[in-house]
């Protein structure tokens, strides 16, 4: 039998329906995908992609955080953003929050997220 901890802070968005932020089982957290919501105010963050792209990165970090961990414990990271052509901006805002060696990545276009943000992130981080 495998133990399993919920994983939840107000420093990050609350869980709007029926999912967790993250859930530790063992020494791995999965971390539910984190849109660009202030988490006082549950609001889009104001400014664009690369705003929105900040936030949805503290948004991780303080869920990483909750649970004991930090982004450099992140071994997997997945991306979905509505514009692939933003991706140069992904790499340069990510490298304010991530060092080598680099979890490993996806980058997905997709159509349309939660609440029109422009980028969701979620990730699997080991600790």
């Amino acid at each position: 039998m495998t133990n399993k901890a919920i994983i939840s802070t107000d420093k990050a968005p609350e869980a709007i329906g029926t999912y967790s932020q993250a859930v530790k089982t063992n020494n791995t957290v999965y971390i539910s995908g984190q849109i660009p919501l202030e988490p006082s105010s549950m609001a889009m963050v104001d400014g664009g992609f690369e705003a929105q792209t900040h936030q949805v990165f503290k948004n991780l970090k303080a869920v990483c955080e909750a649970a004991d961990g930090s982004l450099a414990d992140i071994v997997k990271l997945n991306l979905f953003l509505t514009d692939l052509s933003n991706f140069a901006t992904v790499n340069e805002v990510m490298a304010q929050y991530f060092e080598a060696p680099y979890p490993a990545r996806a980058a997905v276009g997709i159509n349309e997220l939660p609440k029109g943000a422009l980028i969701e992130a979620d990730a699997i981080m080991v600790l």
